[in-house]
């Protein structure tokens, strides 16, 4: 079968041919579908984490992906053959951007009949990343505003949505297209941040989503209200900033462990949040994929097809 792999942090990742992954005990061989390409991806190829996801090489790379189910190992009996499901295994063991991938049945959950495996192998870590750090970290509430940074991305598309559909009133930076993009999918307000400072929104915030880090965040301090939460993706927020703006801020990392990856396929569905992709590669396009994901400006989802 064909397959992404590394051989060492900061390699070009390339296709290559290997052997068809055999499902051990617990295990599902799944026929992958669609897997979508994750920051998460450039960080685990660049060794960024390797202190926290250490990778064993040669690696195959994808941690979201879609398929369906063609063998199953010893003791599973959550899927049968020919299931169509939602794959998000640890990251250090990665085997999303290949045909065949043999996964954790624990790290699995169904595909829902209005989901194509294009939405579904979107919905993981970016999904995950909103809803968790929106609902359960910062707890926004209803009636509450919130600031999302990178309203147009991969993490801000869903939460926009996950947001509005919480109650909230719904804040967002973007830029160019993007504006009107994150506005329709709900946001009450727009910034352009290339022609409008954010930080002179005149509306004080209950909770800020920063997915930008760096001066973003330092500056999205100053439009929190007392009592009001900030929490980062991308690098850890000033402790005595917080304290001294007598705010909350924290560092949010993402758990999809157990049943939370099914809570949060539930809560997409339920919600009706629209799963939005940007594009669509073939997997011997899988360069060009990867060159957008790592320039770091993708809107929305970039989806690899296998």
């Amino acid at each position: 079968m064909k397959a992404v792999r590394i051989q060492s942090y900061g390699d070009e990742p390339a296709v290559q041919d290997i052997a068809m992954p055999e499902p051990g005990e617990g295990e599902v061989l799944m026929q992958v579908q669609a897997a979508a390409l994750n920051p998460l991806d450039v960080q685990l190829q660049a060794g960024y984490l390797a202190d926290w996801f250490p990778l064993a090489f040669p690696f195959t790379l994808g941690t979201d992906f879609a398929g369906v189910v063609k063998r199953i190992g010893n003791r599973v009996t959550a899927f049968r053959e020919g299931d169509a499901i939602i794959a998000r295994p640890d990251p250090v063991r990665g085997g999303g951007f290949a045909e065949y991938a043999s996964v954790p049945a624990s790290a699995c959950v169904p595909l829902p009949t209005p989901l194509t495996p294009d939405e579904g192998a979107c919905i993981p870590t970016a999904g995950g990343t909103a809803w968790f750090a929106l609902l359960e970290s910062a707890k926004l509430k209803t009636g509450e505003t919130v600031l999302i940074h990178a309203g147009a991305g991969g993490v801000g598309t869903f939460g926009v949505q996950f947001a509005k559909a919480a109650g909230a009133r719904v804040l967002a930076t973007a830029s160019g297209d993007g504006v009107a993009f994150a506005r329709e999918l709900g946001a009450d307000r727009v910034i352009d941040y290339r022609s409008e400072d954010f930080a002179a929104l005149g509306e004080p915030v209950d909770v800020v989503l920063d997915l930008i880090g760096g001066d973003t965040q330092a500056r999205s301090f100053g439009l929190l209200r007392p009592g009001g939460r900030l929490v980062s993706t991308v690098s850890p927020p000033d402790a005595e900033k917080a304290k001294a703006k007598g705010v909350s801020a924290s560092m949010f990392a993402l758990d999809l462990s157990g049943d939370r990856l099914a809570q949060l396929v539930n809560a997409v569905v339920n919600n009706g949040v629209r799963v939005v992709i940007d594009c669509k590669v073939p997997l011997a396009g899988f360069p060009d994929a990867w060159a957008r994901q790592r320039s770091g400006h993708t809107r929305a989802k970039t989806v690899l097809l296998l």
